[in-house]
């Protein structure tokens, strides 16, 4: 059955491959534009399917699967990239508007093409090479120092995936290539701090950014987002989005590209990884920005004109809510009654997933006019939902101040 407007005209339906949260945020905003959003899920159970009306069950690497989910789509674009570029070509054989293209998809799937695209376009990243056996990670530690990075070409998020290695690993890397592991190996950069850039480009080639954030990682994960990243100086952040809208361009991008950067100890600015999709150093624009970079991806897709990026507060933090190591005996319903209770102006994003630990199963969004205080407040929430405890010991009984 087709939806159609109240005036007889047939509504756009973008099909999203994959059903993660990602998806689960985007059917959010595509409920508020009007507009259809069909997912494809491996499980009834995935965060998206739980909440989409047109769900469609399969894997995004069957062929037929993939020609019946995108017919009748105005759009196809990705809640995930682990889509074979054989499949999409097929689709963009028969017609099907797949945004990204196949052909732009591919350096966000394979980091050995990205930083070999990004060093022709003359763009800084990481030295780095592919690896075939251990004796060329040794070869290449010995030329630039120790401890390198050891990478899995395609795949990997959230720390899975990267290694960092002293000389002495040399089983680890046998033990990987022995299983199919495609690798390479890259210079440990001398961090101060990661850097995202955010950018989204319609087929007509209208583009949009959002201020460059920056995240905080720990154990390889992010933890948080600081919306705009502190003390960064004015001329870096506008290199940084000059950077992010020109890859766009470059690679031919369209919908979302979040730009990870490294910002080294010199303050030198590389390119580390590029994501095509809505990114999780951009959920604080859902209550941060006057356009979420959900509700910009879908309007980039069906190539509509792009919302204004304009912040609604000085100084925004999204915090992640993570799997605890034990589940807290509080149930999850209860806890979000005490956290709003104590800080009733905090937003809470849950994303229906069973928590497993350091698991990303939501996150909150703080904001004011000062980063410290909002920082704080994002991560007592965050913090509270994870494991059901104040970090600073508050209690309702106690008599602590509030925060």
């Amino acid at each position: 059955m087709t939806s159609r407007l109240p005036g007889g005209g047939p509504l756009p339906v973008v099909g999203m491959v994959g059903g993660g949260q990602l998806a689960r945020m985007t059917h959010q905003a595509a409920i508020a534009l009007g507009q259809s959003l069909r997912v494809l899920a491996v499980d009834e159970g995935d965060p998206a399917a739980l909440v989409c009306a047109d769900v469609r069950l399969g894997r995004a690497d069957d062929p037929p699967t993939m020609r019946a989910f995108a017919s009748g789509c105005s759009a196809v674009t990705f809640d995930h990239e682990q889509v074979p570029p054989e499949v999409l070509h097929r689709l963009v054989g028969l017609g099907v508007p797949v945004h990204p293209g196949p052909d732009a998809l591919l350096f966000a799937q394979d980091k050995l093409a990205m930083r070999a695209r990004l060093a022709d376009l003359g763009v800084p990243v990481p030295d780095h090479a592919s690896v075939h056996e251990p004796a060329d990670v040794t070869a290449f530690g010995a030329v630039h120092g120790w401890p390198v990075v050891l990478k899995a070409v395609r795949g990997g998020y959230d720390g899975r995936g990267v290694w960092v290695l002293d000389e002495d690993a040399g089983g680890l890397v046998a033990e990987l290539l022995a299983v199919g592991t495609p690798l390479m190996v890259e210079r440990a950069v001398p961090l101060r701090r990661e850097l995202a850039a955010l950018v989204a480009r319609s087929p007509h080639g209208q583009a949009s950014a959002w201020p460059v954030v920056e995240t905080v990682q720990e154990g390889g994960q992010c933890v948080q987002v600081l919306a705009p990243a502190p003390d960064l100086d004015d001329d870096v952040a506008a290199g940084a989005q000059r950077l992010a809208l020109r890859l766009a361009a470059e690679l031919g991008v369209t919908g979302l590209l979040a730009v990870e950067l490294f910002e080294d100890t010199s303050g030198a600015v590389l390119v580390n990884e590029l994501a095509m999709r809505p990114h999780n150093s951009g959920h604080w624009t859902i209550e941060g920005s006057r356009t979420s970079q959900f509700e910009q991806h879908l309007r980039a897709v069906l190539d509509y004109p792009l919302g204004t990026t304009t912040a609604t507060a000085p100084a925004v933090v999204m915090a992640n809510v993570l799997g605890a190591a034990h589940e807290p005996a509080m149930g999850m319903d209860e806890r979000v009654h005490h956290l709003f209770a104590r800080l009733p102006d905090v937003k809470v994003h849950l994303y229906g997933k069973a928590a497993r630990p350091d698991r990303k199963i939501g996150h909150v969004t703080a904001l004011g006019r000062d980063m410290a205080t909002v920082r704080g407040r994002a991560a007592l929430a965050a913090a509270w939902l994870s494991t059901a405890r104040w970090p600073d010991g508050w209690s309702p009984h106690t008599g602590a101040p509030r925060a």
